[in-house]
């Protein structure tokens, strides 16, 4: 009798977080408290900062455009678009956040606010603040994010092709779709008017230019030492770059943000709730929906998280463009940048322990979209 030799299930490894990535949420926090110092501390150094522009008028401070060139140049070149052509092997996945991010969350971001700050909120905040909070909202949920969908992907298992993709697409959608959303839904919820010049100067410095850097670098590199070379040796350098210029532009934020948020820590709170109500909704609409269709969850997941995430890097620049470093837009923009972290783990968490919610991975389904 022949003897039945049984493999021991593949018990996959814990995920486990760098040492920045680990505590982001701390890095986060030390960062504010060293710009909140700075800002009152070293006021005249501080207006130094903030005067300093890209041409007369043009509202794009020139140290937080470097800083953030230095975030997002990296990440634009891990961007391999290339990888877009595959993706009509399983198209549904794509299409359920491309839907969420673009024809859903702005204008339920936009809804959001103006119910919470115009009127929910009324008894604390001012017509004017409201103006300004609802910008800031829309501004931070017209951008989706970026570099962190790779680190929340990562964590639940989510398949690295296809986030890819779905950043590489978002990306592309960006450059045309931000500025015209971003002014609609300002002009149509508040009474601010968006100066739509100075729009286009902050998606010129902020996506433009990084993406089209990034992809040249890409391209010229792959081509003269390899792709193996690029992603296993050269990228890797950046990484101390990326994260230094991540905490010092953090510092940089909450120092021209200094008055602000010391002087209104209750608008911080409110501020904080209609982001949260937002990222919940969102990544719950995108995972249903994936589910509804029957999308495997190494793509479900990750499309929630980019759903319910945020370029806030992107979105704090523009609207100090936009309405100026002191302005509410911009601390609305930082409200979301401290309460991501948190949130986007918890959400992280609900995904890996519904796992069983979605079919089960078919033995060519990892490996579509990396060839």
């Amino acid at each position: 009798m022949g003897t039945i030799v049984q493999s021991a299930p593949t018990i996959a490894a814990p995920k486990r977080l760098n040492l920045f990535e680990r505590y982001l949420t701390l890095w986060v926090a030390l960062c504010m408290v060293a710009g909140l110092a700075l800002g009152k501390w070293a006021p005249s150094a501080v207006q130094a900062l903030r005067s300093m522009e890209f041409g007369r008028g043009s509202q794009v401070n020139v140290p937080i455009a470097v800083l953030i060139w230095l975030m997002i140049i990296p990440m634009m070149m891990k961007v391999d678009f290339s990888s877009i052509l595959n993706v009509r092997q399983r198209p549904r996945g794509l299409l359920v956040t491309l839907f969420v991010n673009w024809l859903v969350k702005p204008f339920s971001m936009a809804l959001i606010g103006w119910v919470f700050f115009r009127h929910v909120f009324s008894a604390w905040i001012s017509p004017g603040e409201a103006d300004q909070y609802i910008a800031g909202v829309i501004i931070l949920a017209a951008a989706p994010c970026t570099a962190m969908v790779f680190v929340w992907s990562y964590l639940t298992d989510g398949d690295p092709a296809y986030t890819l993709v779905q950043v590489s697409i978002n990306d592309l959608i960006m450059l045309f779709l931000f500025a015209p959303i971003v002014r609609f839904l300002v002009s149509g919820a508040s009474s601010l008017t968006v100066p739509f010049m100075v729009l286009l100067y902050s998606v010129i410095a902020f996506i433009v230019i990084p993406l089209a850097v990034g992809m040249t670098l890409r391209i010229w590199l792959t081509r003269t030492r390899g792709k193996s070379w690029f992603e296993q040796e050269f990228l890797p350098k950046f990484s101390p770059v990326t994260v230094l210029a991540l905490l010092v532009t953090l510092v940089f934020i909450f120092a021209f943000q200094a008055e602000n948020i010391t002087g209104k820590y209750l608008h911080v709170v409110l501020i904080a709730v209609p982001i949260l109500i937002q990222v919940y909704f969102n990544s719950t609409l995108t995972y249903g929906l994936m589910r509804v269709l029957r999308v495997e969850h190494s793509v479900a997941a990750p499309g929630a998280l980019i759903g319910a995430s945020n370029f806030f890097e992107l979105a704090v620049a523009t609207a100090i463009a936009l309405f100026g470093p002191g302005s509410g837009a911009a601390l609305a923009t930082v409200v979301g940048v401290l309460v991501e972290v948190p949130v986007m783990l918890s959400v992280c968490n609900v995904c890996n322990r519904t796992r069983h919610w979605f079919p089960a991975v078919q033995a060519v389904g990892r490996g579509e979209l990396a060839g």
